[in-house]
C-alpha cells in the first residue's frame, strides 16, 4: 500500500510539471507574440495530433521506467522527490522577465551577444553562443541560475529523469569491470557537468564514490558546488576545463558520463572529445552519453526535431540528429556499444576493453 501511494504521489508530481510547463509555454508564447511576434522565417512547423500524442507516451514511459529503477533498488526513491523548490521560487520571475530579452535576439539574429562586463576570451569559438538563445550564453551567473528550470519546462518536467537513465547503465558498467572494488574507490567523472544535477544523481546513488565534473563555465561550476554542497556526503571535485583536453591522467575513471553535450559540439570536436574520454576511462570501464535523440530513432518526430534546431540557437544541432557516435565510439577504441532511447533523449553505452 505504501509503495502504491508513493509511486500515486510521484505520477501526481511529474503530471504536475508538465502541466505547468505546457502552461507556462502557452501562455508564455502568446504573450509575447501579442508584444513582439517572431520573424516570418523563424516559424516552425505545427505538430499534428499524433506527433503530439506519441511524446505523450513517451513521456509516460520514462516517468515508469524512473519509478522501476527506483523501486529495483538502482537509485534511492528519494531522489524522484528531488527538486530545487527554493530556486524555482527565486528565479521563476526572472525567466519571466527574461523573456522579452531573448525574443528580441531571436528576431534580430543576434546569436553572439554577451554583456560587456562578460569575459569570452580564452573559450573555444563554438563555445561563444547564445545556445537557446540563453542571455550571456553559459557565461553568467543568471544564466547559471535560470537553465535548470529553462530545461526543466523545455522537456515537461523530465530533464532529470532523462539524466537518471543513465544511472542504471553506470551500476551495471561498474558492477560488470569493477565489483570486488570498494565503492569508496570508485571514480567517476560527468564531462560538462553544468550545474551539478547529473553529479546529484550519481551521488544518491552511489554516496561513497569518488565524483569528479568538468565544465568551462565558471559560473555554471559555481552553481553546481551550490548545489551539490547541500548533500552529506563528500563534495565532488570540480574543475574548470575544455573536454577536448581532460587534466586528468590516462585511465583514471571507472566510469565517465556525458549529459547534453554532443548536440551542442562541431562534429570534429565530438570526436576529440570522445577520444579524450576514452583515454581518462581505465580498461574495463563505461562511457555513457545521454543526448538528443536522433532522426533515425523516430523518423515520425522529424517535425519536432527540426522545429528544435529553428526555435532554438542550436548551430550544430542539425548535423547532430544525423551523426553517428557510434561509429565515433568504435573509431576511438570503445567497444560493446549499446543504444537506448527514452523519451526526448538517446543513450549510447560504451565499454573500454581490457
Amino acid at each position: 500500500m505504501t509503495d502504491a501511494l508513493t509511486k500515486l504521489t510521484y505520477q501526481a508530481f511529474q503530471q504536475g510539471k508538465s502541466y505547468f510547463s505546457l502552461t507556462h509555454q502557452t501562455l508564455a508564447n502568446q504573450l509575447l507574440n501579442w508584444i513582439n511576434p517572431i520573424a516570418t522565417e523563424a516559424k516552425t512547423e505545427p505538430l499534428s495530433p499524433a506527433i503530439l500524442l506519441k511524446v505523450q507516451s513517451l513521456l509516460n514511459q520514462i516517468i515508469e521506467t524512473d519509478w522501476e529503477d527506483a523501486e529495483q533498488g538502482v537509485y534511492p526513491v528519494s531522489i524522484l522527490f528531488d527538486n530545487s523548490w527554493d530556486d524555482f521560487w527565486r528565479y521563476y520571475p526572472m525567466l519571466l522577465l527574461d523573456l522579452p530579452q531573448r525574443r528580441q535576439r531571436i528576431n534580430q539574429k543576434r546569436y553572439q551577444d554577451f554583456s560587456s562586463e562578460i569575459d569570452t576570451e580564452g573559450y573555444p569559438s563554438y563555445y561563444i553562443q547564445n545556445f537557446h538563445h540563453q542571455t550571456d550564453g553559459y557565461l553568467s551567473e543568471m544564466s547559471a541560475n535560470l537553465y535548470d528550470l529553462q530545461v526543466e519546462i523545455l522537456f515537461s518536467g523530465a530533464a532529470d529523469l532523462m539524466r537518471r537513465r543513465v544511472l542504471a547503465p553506470l551500476k551495471t558498467g561498474l558492477l560488470k569491470g569493477f565489483n570486488t572494488i570498494p565503492e569508496k574507490q570508485i571514480r567517476l567523472l560527468d564531462v560538462a557537468c553544468g550545474t551539478g544535477r547529473t553529479l546529484r544523481n550519481i551521488r544518491a546513488m552511489l554516496p561513497k564514490a569518488s565524483l569528479f565534473g568538468v565544465d568551462l563555465s565558471p559560473t555554471y561550476l559555481r552553481k553546481a558546488n551550490q548545489i551539490l554542497s547541500e548533500l552529506p556526503q563528500e563534495l565532488p571535485q570540480l574543475i574548470q576545463a575544455n573536454a577536448e583536453d581532460l587534466p586528468f591522467p590516462d585511465n583514471f575513471f571507472q566510469g565517465v558520463t556525458s549529459v547534453f553535450l554532443f548536440h551542442e559540439l562541431p562534429a570534429s570536436v565530438r570526436q576529440r572529445v570522445i577520444d579524450e574520454c576514452f583515454r581518462v576511462t581505465k580498461p574495463g570501464g563505461v562511457f555513457i552519453i545521454c543526448d538528443s535523440i536522433q532522426l533515425q530513432d523516430h523518423p515520425d518526430l522529424k517535425p519536432m526535431l527540426e522545429n528544435f534546431s529553428k526555435t532554438f540557437h542550436e548551430p550544430y544541432y542539425h548535423h547532430y540528429i544525423t551523426d553517428d557516435l557510434g561509429e565515433r565510439l568504435e573509431k576511438a577504441g570503445f567497444q560493446t556499444i549499446n543504444l537506448q532511447t527514452h523519451f526526448a533523449s538517446k543513450y549510447w553505452i560504451a565499454h573500454k576493453p581490457y
